[in-house]
């Protein structure tokens, strides 16, 4: 979030910048991962309990599966690899790695003639490295430091570092975050046998088909079709997600040098593409191309004003500065009446940062409580937290304010929790533009802060909570009511979420 005059600085991750230009392959069709990824993902709200209203966007259920808990990983009884491995150690990670591969190569066997109408055809060679070693070689390259998994387009290979990169990514999310990682390398293969791709296809393209190509595989695990691995839809599908996250491009500056090479996407924007796929199918992927990206980006911020950091500090006037922003934007009736005072509400029960009492009409904030919640990320690996993470919990408790001005809308149902986050992202979206306050300061929303909401949605889930802030189980479903207020108007979160 930016507000003009008051906004903090702090050097940008020019480190990364330069790393992520000088370290691209030509011959690699590469996945921008950390090598190291520390992800905590726990849904911090009480979930929701109760019939929901709507089959439509039934809160309960994730793109039509049951919301429910259950294993994740590989099977005890899972089928063997049908694969080999080349340079294998013969270790746990490889045959985690070689069972995801076999496992993915099933499921195209049948989905790609479904979707492409020609037999399918796997890749030549499956090869494993570790990049601490010093005598590998994949798709030409040098493998000593390379912490990475791919798709080699010259010779129809794919490669992963057994030595740090997979079981990094195996410690952090489990079992199913390298397989999703090869199901997104895999991803490229077909886009490669299919013709999706041309020379002048843009990178940020090819990477988010390829994250909706992976989503259309796990939605198959999801299914329990998969002979290898279990994928439960709560907890399972909520921590790929974070994986999701975690791959997302560096935050850079207009200033940059690398701006806008080698894209991948934003973490909203990979997760969208994973949901895309998961939700519908392999021809939904095979549609995106730069008019639908930049369709999907609309305003959003993609890079930092030279020399800011894009966060802003949370105080009690920058609270009331996005207060007074939400006023301008919305014009409400009856606009809320904003305390940093407890206050005992009798029609509503919450605890979190910022809670809205409809008898009052007032949002409380418990402003030590919304600062923790705001605080940036120590680095630039995992769950970007950050001022919106924070910042997005107050306007969420202000949308059900418009809410409650509505005649026959509940505050306290799961359809409620997800209107909040739907209505959350119409808010988030409008502040792509500066506004004025009466201070004569402006709000305006920077790059990196939908990705900070996000994160908070996942990590939490307070943006999609009712007026007693309790979410609903699936952080799929959160992020994905979000997503439709981010793309969309306030009239259809409340058509959606009746």
């Amino acid at each position: 979030m930016r507000r003009s005059g008051r906004v903090m600085r702090r050097e940008n991750n020019s480190g990364r910048a330069e790393r992520r230009a000088n370290g691209s392959a030509r011959r690699l069709a590469r996945t921008a991962l950390a090598a190291c990824i520390v992800l905590l993902v726990s849904s911090c709200g009480q979930s929701l309990q109760g019939t929901p209203v709507s089959v439509f966007a039934d809160p309960f259920r994730v793109a039509g599966m049951p919301a429910t808990d259950g294993p994740t990983g590989l099977r005890d009884d899972a089928a063997e690899p049908t694969r080999e491995v080349t340079d294998t150690d013969g270790g746990e990670i490889d045959h985690l790695a070689i069972s995801s591969v076999s496992d993915i190569e099933e499921f195209w066997a049948t989905a790609y003639p479904e979707t492409f109408g020609e037999d399918f055809t796997p890749v030549t060679d499956v090869i494993s490295w570790d990049a601490d070693g010093f005598d590998g070689v994949f798709c030409g390259v040098d493998t000593y430091n390379l912490v990475n998994a791919a798709f080699c387009h010259d010779d129809l290979t794919i490669g992963w570092d057994r030595g740090v990169l997979l079981p990094a990514l195996r410690d952090a999310n489990g079992d199913m975050a390298v397989t999703m990682v090869l199901a997104h390398e895999y991803g490229h293969a077909v886009q490669k046998q299919a013709g999706l791709l041309t020379r002048s296809t843009p990178t940020l393209v090819s990477e988010q088909q390829a994250d909706c190509l992976a989503g259309v595989y796990m939605r198959w695990v999801a299914e329990g079709n998969s002979p290898r691995f279990t994928l439960s839809t709560a907890d399972g599908l909520n921590n790929l997600l974070a994986a999701m996250i975690a791959f997302r491009d560096p935050l850079l500056s207009e200033s940059d040098v690398a701006a806008g090479e080698d894209e991948h996407g934003s973490a909203f924007e990979r997760v969208s593409a994973f949901q895309f796929g998961f939700t519908d199918d392999a021809a939904s992927c095979a549609s995106m191309d730069p008019a639908e990206i930049e369709q999907r980006r609309g305003d959003l911020p993609v890079l930092l004003p030279e020399n800011q950091s894009g966060e802003l500090e949370i105080t009690e006037d920058s609270v009331r500065s996005i207060i007074d922003a939400m006023n301008i934007l919305f014009e409400p009736a009856e606009p809320p009446a904003l305390t940093f005072e407890p206050q005992d509400c009798p029609d509503a029960d919450s605890d979190a940062a910022a809670t809205f009492c409809p008898a009052t009409n007032t949002i409380a904030v418990d402003l030590p409580a919304l600062e923790q919640l705001g605080t940036q990320s120590e680095d630039d690996t995992g769950l970007t937290t950050g001022d919106n993470t924070g910042y997005s919990v107050l306007m969420s408790r202000y949308m059900q304010s418009l809410q409650h001005q509505r005649d026959g809308v509940a505050l306290d149902t799961a359809q409620a929790a997800l209107r909040t986050a739907c209505l959350t992202g119409v808010a988030t979206a409008k502040l792509t533009q500066e506004v004025g306050t009466p201070d004569g300061n402006t709000i305006q929303l920077t790059a990196g802060d939908v990705d900070e909401a996000v994160s908070g949605i996942l990590l939490n889930g307070l943006v999609a909570s009712d007026v007693n802030g309790e979410s609903v189980p699936s952080g799929f479903s959160r992020i994905d009511a979000f997503r439709v207020g981010v793309l969309g108007e306030t009239d259809r979160c409340f058509k959606r979420f009746p």
